[in-house]
């Protein structure tokens, strides 16, 4: 196979003569303004490129709940694969463990990062340890999170 942008325009030329034969343009001046649209791309857009930045990883889940900084139910809540049964370690980027740290201390964070770069779990793995270790103190039923995903 050719690189991926000889083969959108191998791709584009056919799809452009395979397009054009359903009808035929009498009339001189439309068929000029047809083929200048044609020419302009405007059937198809321009191929769409984006980095997707591969993200440093930090430690994981587990490492965190064999040191005592999460509580060990975390090491068996948050697992890749779990879903479907071929647990692993979750491994963690310096954001989320950042955000971690910063939820460890009380203190106030917002992350902004890319899509698929795991805000949730940033948020989502501090709220779970704080509810594991106080139910670890108090057992008593009570609500202890809420969470809003508005």
């Amino acid at each position: 196979m050719d690189d991926v942008f000889t083969f959108r325009n191998r791709l584009i030329g056919e799809y452009s003569s395979f397009s054009r034969s359903f009808s035929k343009v009498a009339a001189p001046d439309i068929l000029v303004k047809v083929e200048e649209e044609y020419a302009r791309g405007r059937y198809w857009p321009e191929p769409l490129i984006q980095i997707n930045p591969n993200y440093k990883r930090s430690g994981t889940v587990q490492q965190l709940a064999k040191e005592g900084v999460l509580h060990p139910v975390c090491a068996h809540i948050f697992q890749a694969g779990k879903t479907e049964g071929k647990s692993a370690d979750l491994h963690l980027y310096v954001h989320q463990m950042q955000a971690l740290a910063k939820a460890q201390n009380q203190q106030s964070f917002v992350v902004t990062t890319g899509t698929g770069s795991g805000k949730s779990l940033s948020f989502f793995i501090p709220i779970i340890d704080r509810i594991v270790k106080s139910k670890a103190i108090d057992p008593k039923k009570r609500t202890r999170a809420i969470v809003n995903l508005s």
